[in-house]
Protein backbone atom coordinates (compact mmCIF):
# COMPACT_ATOMS: atom_id res chain seq x y z
CA UNK A 1 0.00 0.00 0.00
CA UNK A 2 3.05 2.50 0.72
CA UNK A 3 4.28 1.63 -2.17
CA UNK A 4 1.01 2.57 -4.57
CA UNK A 5 0.66 5.86 -2.30
CA UNK A 6 4.22 6.58 -3.32
CA UNK A 7 4.07 6.32 -6.83
CA UNK A 8 0.77 8.05 -7.11
CA UNK A 9 2.28 10.98 -5.15
CA UNK A 10 5.59 10.89 -7.37
CA UNK A 11 3.26 10.59 -10.31
CA UNK A 12 1.17 13.87 -8.62
CA UNK A 13 4.53 15.77 -8.15
CA UNK A 14 5.52 15.03 -12.05
CA UNK A 15 1.79 16.58 -12.80
CA UNK A 16 2.46 19.69 -11.53
CA UNK A 17 5.92 20.16 -12.30
CA UNK A 18 4.63 19.81 -16.00
CA UNK A 19 1.67 21.78 -15.71
CA UNK A 20 4.22 24.53 -14.13
CA UNK A 21 6.61 24.07 -17.17
CA UNK A 22 4.62 24.40 -19.91
CA UNK A 23 2.36 27.04 -18.37
CA UNK A 24 5.82 28.99 -17.72
CA UNK A 25 6.77 28.59 -21.44
CA UNK A 26 3.33 29.13 -22.85
CA UNK A 27 2.78 32.45 -20.91
CA UNK A 28 6.48 33.58 -22.28
CA UNK A 29 5.92 32.92 -26.00
CA UNK A 30 2.37 34.83 -25.76
CA UNK A 31 3.27 38.04 -25.51
CA UNK A 32 5.12 40.79 -23.86
CA UNK A 33 3.50 41.88 -20.20
CA UNK A 34 5.32 45.57 -20.57
CA UNK A 35 3.33 46.10 -24.07
CA UNK A 36 0.14 45.00 -22.08
CA UNK A 37 0.42 46.76 -18.81
CA UNK A 38 2.52 50.07 -19.98
CA UNK A 39 1.02 49.53 -23.78
CA UNK A 40 3.24 50.30 -26.98
CA UNK A 41 3.13 54.22 -27.19
CA UNK A 42 5.08 54.13 -23.19
CA UNK A 43 8.78 55.61 -23.98
CA UNK A 44 11.29 52.97 -24.61
CA UNK A 45 13.38 53.72 -21.70
CA UNK A 46 10.15 52.61 -19.19
CA UNK A 47 9.37 49.49 -21.06
CA UNK A 48 12.89 48.67 -20.59
CA UNK A 49 12.93 49.43 -16.76
CA UNK A 50 9.83 47.43 -16.53
CA UNK A 51 11.19 44.55 -18.00
CA UNK A 52 14.67 44.66 -16.22
CA UNK A 53 12.24 45.31 -12.46
CA UNK A 54 10.13 41.85 -13.61
CA UNK A 55 13.58 39.80 -14.94
CA UNK A 56 11.95 39.84 -18.24
CA UNK A 57 15.00 40.93 -20.13
CA UNK A 58 16.56 37.79 -18.85
CA UNK A 59 17.15 34.55 -21.14
CA UNK A 60 13.71 32.52 -20.59
CA UNK A 61 15.98 29.71 -18.70
CA UNK A 62 17.10 31.65 -16.41
CA UNK A 63 13.35 33.32 -15.66
CA UNK A 64 12.02 29.45 -15.45
CA UNK A 65 14.66 28.71 -12.73
CA UNK A 66 14.12 31.93 -10.84
CA UNK A 67 10.64 30.98 -10.79
CA UNK A 68 10.63 27.36 -10.41
CA UNK A 69 13.28 28.44 -7.41
CA UNK A 70 10.60 30.59 -6.24
CA UNK A 71 7.54 27.75 -6.18
CA UNK A 72 10.03 25.81 -4.08
CA UNK A 73 10.29 28.30 -1.42
CA UNK A 74 6.05 28.90 -1.17
CA UNK A 75 6.72 32.11 -3.07
CA UNK A 76 4.53 32.38 -6.37
CA UNK A 77 5.19 35.83 -7.63
CA UNK A 78 3.51 39.26 -7.42
CA UNK A 79 0.92 40.77 -9.65
CA UNK A 80 2.34 42.87 -12.53
CA UNK A 81 -0.79 45.08 -12.05
CA UNK A 82 -1.11 46.24 -8.83
CA UNK A 83 2.23 44.68 -6.83
CA UNK A 84 0.32 42.83 -4.19
CA UNK A 85 0.95 38.91 -4.02
CA UNK A 86 -0.61 36.60 -7.03
CA UNK A 87 -1.50 34.02 -4.08
CA UNK A 88 -3.46 36.41 -1.83
CA UNK A 89 -5.14 37.85 -5.10
CA UNK A 90 -6.44 34.22 -6.17
CA UNK A 91 -7.21 33.35 -2.33
CA UNK A 92 -9.70 36.45 -2.31
CA UNK A 93 -11.55 34.96 -5.26
CA UNK A 94 -11.73 31.40 -4.13
CA UNK A 95 -14.85 32.06 -1.63
CA UNK A 96 -17.12 33.14 -4.60
CA UNK A 97 -16.09 30.52 -6.84
CA UNK A 98 -16.67 27.69 -4.55
CA UNK A 99 -20.16 29.75 -3.55
CA UNK A 100 -21.25 28.84 -6.97
CA UNK A 101 -19.36 24.87 -7.77
CA UNK A 102 -20.15 23.55 -3.93
CA UNK A 103 -23.64 23.67 -4.85
CA UNK A 104 -23.31 22.92 -8.50
CA UNK A 105 -21.27 19.52 -7.10
CA UNK A 106 -24.23 18.70 -5.26
CA UNK A 107 -26.53 19.14 -8.18
CA UNK A 108 -24.50 17.04 -10.35
CA UNK A 109 -24.60 14.27 -7.84
CA UNK A 110 -28.05 14.87 -6.88
CA UNK A 111 -29.90 14.66 -9.97
CA UNK A 112 -27.52 12.87 -12.18
CA UNK A 113 -26.31 9.66 -9.91
CA UNK A 114 -30.07 8.72 -9.19
CA UNK A 115 -31.61 9.77 -12.85
CA UNK A 116 -28.64 6.94 -13.89
CA UNK A 117 -29.57 4.36 -11.83
CA UNK A 118 -33.14 4.68 -12.38
CA UNK A 119 -33.11 4.90 -16.11
CA UNK A 120 -30.72 1.92 -15.97
CA UNK A 121 -33.54 -0.33 -13.83
CA UNK A 122 -36.15 0.86 -16.21
CA UNK A 123 -33.95 0.31 -19.54
CA UNK A 124 -35.61 0.93 -22.89
CA UNK A 125 -38.97 2.55 -21.07
CA UNK A 126 -40.22 5.77 -21.59
CA UNK A 127 -38.64 7.10 -18.80
CA UNK A 128 -35.25 5.67 -19.91
CA UNK A 129 -35.66 7.36 -23.28
CA UNK A 130 -36.85 10.73 -21.41
CA UNK A 131 -33.83 10.48 -18.89
CA UNK A 132 -31.18 10.39 -21.75
CA UNK A 133 -32.34 12.56 -24.10
CA UNK A 134 -32.00 15.34 -20.58
CA UNK A 135 -28.68 14.13 -20.29
CA UNK A 136 -27.38 14.21 -24.24
CA UNK A 137 -29.04 17.94 -24.30
CA UNK A 138 -27.41 18.75 -20.67
CA UNK A 139 -23.69 17.76 -21.43
CA UNK A 140 -24.01 18.39 -25.39
CA UNK A 141 -25.10 22.17 -24.54
CA UNK A 142 -22.34 24.44 -24.16
CA UNK A 143 -22.30 26.00 -21.01
CA UNK A 144 -22.38 30.03 -22.53
CA UNK A 145 -24.84 29.02 -24.62
CA UNK A 146 -26.84 27.58 -21.39
CA UNK A 147 -26.11 30.39 -18.94
CA UNK A 148 -27.39 32.80 -21.53
CA UNK A 149 -30.88 31.24 -22.36
CA UNK A 150 -31.18 31.15 -18.77
CA UNK A 151 -30.31 34.76 -18.33
CA UNK A 152 -32.62 35.53 -21.07
CA UNK A 153 -35.63 33.65 -19.53
CA UNK A 154 -35.10 34.28 -15.90
CA UNK A 155 -33.66 37.79 -16.14
CA UNK A 156 -34.77 39.47 -19.26
CA UNK A 157 -38.78 37.81 -19.80
CA UNK A 158 -39.08 36.60 -16.37
CA UNK A 159 -37.59 39.05 -14.46
CA UNK A 160 -36.98 36.63 -11.48
CA UNK A 161 -33.41 36.42 -11.06
CA UNK A 162 -30.27 38.79 -11.39
CA UNK A 163 -29.15 38.78 -14.89
CA UNK A 164 -25.21 38.67 -12.71
CA UNK A 165 -22.80 40.31 -10.19
CA UNK A 166 -23.04 38.89 -6.52
CA UNK A 167 -25.64 41.18 -5.09
CA UNK A 168 -27.55 38.28 -2.89
CA UNK A 169 -27.82 34.30 -2.72
CA UNK A 170 -30.39 34.95 -5.54
CA UNK A 171 -27.38 35.66 -7.74
CA UNK A 172 -26.01 32.35 -7.28
CA UNK A 173 -28.99 30.59 -8.32
CA UNK A 174 -28.39 30.78 -12.41
CA UNK A 175 -25.07 30.12 -12.36
CA UNK A 176 -25.09 27.29 -10.18
CA UNK A 177 -28.35 25.82 -12.55
CA UNK A 178 -25.58 26.15 -15.41
CA UNK A 179 -23.08 24.54 -13.97
CA UNK A 180 -24.99 21.45 -12.71
CA UNK A 181 -26.97 21.05 -15.41
CA UNK A 182 -24.36 19.69 -17.74
CA UNK A 183 -22.38 18.02 -14.95
CA UNK A 184 -25.32 15.80 -14.43
CA UNK A 185 -26.41 15.07 -17.67
CA UNK A 186 -22.82 13.50 -17.89
CA UNK A 187 -23.31 11.64 -14.57
CA UNK A 188 -26.30 10.08 -15.17
CA UNK A 189 -24.94 8.59 -18.98
CA UNK A 190 -21.81 6.83 -17.21
CA UNK A 191 -23.66 6.01 -14.26
CA UNK A 192 -26.58 4.71 -16.66
CA UNK A 193 -23.68 2.64 -18.36
CA UNK A 194 -21.81 1.50 -15.52
CA UNK A 195 -25.01 -0.12 -13.93
CA UNK A 196 -26.24 -1.91 -17.12
CA UNK A 197 -23.19 -3.28 -17.38
CA UNK A 198 -22.79 -4.54 -13.51
CA UNK A 199 -26.68 -5.71 -14.31
CA UNK A 200 -25.53 -7.83 -17.15
CA UNK A 201 -23.00 -9.83 -15.18
CA UNK A 202 -23.24 -13.52 -14.28
CA UNK A 203 -23.09 -12.95 -10.20
CA UNK A 204 -26.21 -10.91 -10.56
CA UNK A 205 -28.28 -13.25 -12.45
CA UNK A 206 -27.03 -15.61 -9.77
CA UNK A 207 -28.26 -14.03 -6.75
CA UNK A 208 -31.40 -13.38 -8.80
CA UNK A 209 -31.85 -16.76 -9.15
CA UNK A 210 -30.89 -17.92 -5.47
CA UNK A 211 -34.15 -16.16 -4.57
CA UNK A 212 -32.46 -13.01 -3.30
CA UNK A 213 -35.24 -10.03 -3.50
CA UNK A 214 -34.13 -7.85 -6.60
CA UNK A 215 -33.59 -4.48 -4.04
CA UNK A 216 -30.96 -6.27 -2.11
CA UNK A 217 -29.56 -7.46 -5.50
CA UNK A 218 -28.95 -3.80 -6.60
CA UNK A 219 -27.93 -2.25 -3.19
CA UNK A 220 -25.96 -5.19 -2.24
CA UNK A 221 -24.30 -5.96 -5.61
CA UNK A 222 -25.08 -3.57 -8.47
CA UNK A 223 -24.26 -0.62 -6.91
CA UNK A 224 -21.32 -1.09 -5.07
CA UNK A 225 -19.86 -2.10 -8.34
CA UNK A 226 -20.96 0.37 -10.78
CA UNK A 227 -19.88 2.86 -7.93
CA UNK A 228 -15.81 2.70 -9.69
CA UNK A 229 -16.37 4.42 -13.32
CA UNK A 230 -19.29 6.65 -11.23
CA UNK A 231 -16.90 7.72 -8.76
CA UNK A 232 -13.94 8.59 -11.61
CA UNK A 233 -16.23 10.96 -13.12
CA UNK A 234 -17.11 12.38 -9.79
CA UNK A 235 -13.48 12.80 -9.14
CA UNK A 236 -12.93 14.51 -12.17
CA UNK A 237 -15.88 16.89 -11.61
CA UNK A 238 -14.39 17.51 -7.71
CA UNK A 239 -10.52 18.18 -9.35
CA UNK A 240 -12.60 20.78 -11.75
CA UNK A 241 -14.58 23.12 -9.76
CA UNK A 242 -12.26 26.12 -10.20
CA UNK A 243 -11.55 25.25 -14.00
CA UNK A 244 -15.09 24.39 -14.92
CA UNK A 245 -15.94 27.76 -13.51
CA UNK A 246 -14.24 30.05 -15.99
CA UNK A 247 -16.89 30.31 -18.95
CA UNK A 248 -19.89 30.62 -16.50
CA UNK A 249 -18.05 33.46 -14.34
CA UNK A 250 -17.74 35.35 -17.46
CA UNK A 251 -21.01 34.71 -18.28
CA UNK A 252 -22.42 36.14 -15.16
CA UNK A 253 -20.02 38.62 -14.08
CA UNK A 254 -19.34 36.37 -11.16
CA UNK A 255 -16.17 37.37 -9.12
CA UNK A 256 -14.40 34.33 -8.71
CA UNK A 257 -11.42 32.80 -9.32
CA UNK A 258 -12.37 32.06 -13.34
CA UNK A 259 -13.20 35.84 -14.12
CA UNK A 260 -10.16 36.68 -12.81
CA UNK A 261 -8.24 33.95 -14.90
CA UNK A 262 -9.63 35.91 -17.85
CA UNK A 263 -8.71 39.15 -17.16
CA UNK A 264 -5.07 38.22 -15.71
CA UNK A 265 -4.36 36.76 -19.17
CA UNK A 266 -6.16 39.29 -21.48
CA UNK A 267 -3.45 41.30 -19.48
CA UNK A 268 -0.59 39.16 -19.32
CA UNK A 269 -0.27 39.31 -15.27
CA UNK A 270 2.10 35.99 -15.54
CA UNK A 271 2.21 35.74 -11.35
CA UNK A 272 -1.15 35.45 -11.29
CA UNK A 273 -2.28 33.34 -14.41
CA UNK A 274 0.41 31.02 -12.89
CA UNK A 275 -0.97 30.66 -9.57
CA UNK A 276 -4.13 29.89 -10.75
CA UNK A 277 -2.79 27.00 -13.15
CA UNK A 278 -0.77 25.93 -10.25
CA UNK A 279 -3.75 25.73 -8.11
CA UNK A 280 -6.14 24.14 -10.68
CA UNK A 281 -3.19 21.44 -10.91
CA UNK A 282 -2.92 21.01 -7.27
CA UNK A 283 -6.57 20.51 -7.35
CA UNK A 284 -6.91 18.20 -9.83
CA UNK A 285 -3.99 15.62 -8.91
CA UNK A 286 -5.57 15.80 -4.89
CA UNK A 287 -9.06 14.88 -6.30
CA UNK A 288 -7.38 11.77 -8.50
CA UNK A 289 -4.82 11.09 -5.68
CA UNK A 290 -8.45 10.44 -3.52
CA UNK A 291 -9.84 8.68 -6.07
CA UNK A 292 -7.31 6.02 -6.45
CA UNK A 293 -7.31 5.24 -2.89
CA UNK A 294 -11.55 5.30 -3.10
CA UNK A 295 -10.99 2.31 -5.56
CA UNK A 296 -9.57 0.12 -2.78
CA UNK A 297 -11.98 1.16 -0.70
CA UNK A 298 -14.71 0.41 -3.36
CA UNK A 299 -12.62 -2.65 -4.50
CA UNK A 300 -10.75 -4.99 -2.57
CA UNK A 301 -8.97 -6.80 -5.55
CA UNK A 302 -7.08 -3.61 -5.45
CA UNK A 303 -6.33 -3.58 -2.43
CA UNK A 304 -4.67 -6.90 -3.00
CA UNK A 305 -2.70 -6.20 -5.70
CA UNK A 306 -1.10 -3.09 -4.32
CA UNK A 307 -0.45 -5.89 -1.39
CA UNK A 308 0.69 -8.08 -4.12
CA UNK A 309 3.11 -5.26 -5.74
CA UNK A 310 4.86 -4.41 -2.46
CA UNK A 311 6.17 -7.94 -1.80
Amino acid sequence: MLRFLGLRLARAALTIGLVVTFAFVVLRLSGDPALMIMSPEAPAEAIAAFRHAWGLDQPIWAQYLRYFGAILHGELGQSMRDGRPAIQLVAERIPATLAITLPALLVKVGLGIPAGIHAALHRDSLTDRIVMAGAVAGFTVPSFVLGLLLVLLFAVQLGWLPSGGQESWRSAILPVITLGLGGAGILARFTRSAMLEVLGQPYIRTASAKGVPWRAVVRGHALPNAAIPTVTVVGFMVGSLIAGAVVVESVFSWPGVGRLLVVAVANRDLAVVQCILLLVAATMVLSNLIVDLLYGVLDPRLRSQAAAGAH
